[in-house]
């Protein structure tokens, strides 16, 4: 018999590598939180875990740019909101000018203060360095502004970007009209205010008034317009024409007024979606390659029972042998 067998040693120390490497994988489980940490964990896993993972970010994005476009409505909303008050104020004003004595100059001057309150609300009616009720020459009225709405994976794999469009942001078809007035304020050098419900002749025309009345003078061709206001020399005729134009003018600018509101509404509507769908992303990474704490806690401490048995067993192994050794260390 040779005292160089070790077998009891050997299998007790086979069972503490067995057991430290089950306790480091565990370990790491519950250090990490994860049983699916890089590829060699579970390829198959971890492939599409990472997908979605990017697909998540892609969501949050989204999620931004709904929660900007939202701050962008409500602002936009509150700028034709409080214009339809400051026009409704000028159409009584124009109203009173109608009462015979009236100091038609008196009501010019509240006319005018109104007006430039009106020019105000539209041009600082920006957030984010965005304006959706006054446009100048960096704006295209005949596209149609979008929003990033939503992040799309197909079945082969493909991504696509789905939109909102502002309703009443439709391209002009056919001759420009009244319906055209999509903004408040139309500046633009290139045209002559058409786009911008108080800067548009097209009320006027439509009304067949006898002069091109405009709520404001926008910055391009202005010829042959006259801004809305009284004087002594104005006629009773001319002050119905103005409140009939007037009029027409608080009609489109609360239809635009509706259009932001059901867009901020609808924008609303999808940032709950895109959230609900955030979470739904969460918790299917999480199934897939999340470790069971609960479970793994339970594993490492009955390893590291494991372990102790494990130790006390090699030392046993380790005792008996030296005992055999000694019998045989006087031969």
């Amino acid at each position: 018999m040779s005292i160089y067998r070790r077998t009891s040693v050997d299998a007790a120390l086979y069972v503490l590598r067995d057991i430290g490497r089950d306790m480091t994988k565990t370990q790491r489980q519950v250090s990490t939180g994860l049983r699916v940490e890089k590829a060699s964990d579970n390829g198959a896993y971890w492939a599409i875990s990472s997908t979605l993972k990017t697909d998540q970010k892609a969501q949050s994005a989204i999620r931004d740019a709904l929660g900007l476009a939202a701050a962008t409505m409500g602002t936009a909303y509150n700028a034709v909101d409080n214009a339809i008050d400051l026009v409704s104020e000028i159409k009584a004003k124009l109203v009173a000018a109608t009462e015979s004595g009236v100091n038609k100059d008196k009501i010019n001057t509240d006319i005018a203060h109104l007006k430039d309150q009106l020019r105000s609300v539209a041009q600082s009616a920006t957030f984010n360095g965005d304006n959706w009720v006054a446009i100048d020459d960096s704006s295209d009225p005949s596209k149609p502004r979008q929003i990033p709405s939503s992040f799309i994976r197909y079945s082969d794999g493909s991504v696509k970007i789905d939109t909102l469009s502002y309703e009443v942001d439709l391209a002009p078809v056919g001759a420009t009209s009244s319906k055209d007035a999509r903004y408040l304020i139309d500046d633009r050098t290139t045209g002559s205010g058409e786009y911008g419900a108080l800067t548009s002749q097209y009320f006027a025309t439509e009304a067949g008034a006898s002069q091109n009345y405009v709520m404001l003078k926008g910055a391009g061709n202005t010829a042959g317009q006259v801004e809305i206001g009284v004087s002594s020399t104005t006629t009773q005729a001319q002050v119905k024409e103005m409140i009939t134009v007037v009029d027409m003018m608080l009609n489109q600018m609360t239809t635009v007024g509706s259009a932001f509101g059901a867009l901020e509404k609808r924008i609303g509507i999808q940032g709950d979606f895109a959230q609900s769908l955030d979470d739904s992303y969460a918790r299917g990474i999480s199934r897939l390659i999340d470790a069971d704490m609960e479970e793994q806690s339970s594993r490492l401490r009955a390893l590291q029972t494991q372990e102790q048995l494990g130790l006390q067993s090699l030392n046993i192994a380790n005792a008996s042998y030296d005992k055999v050794r000694q019998l045989f260390q006087n031969f």
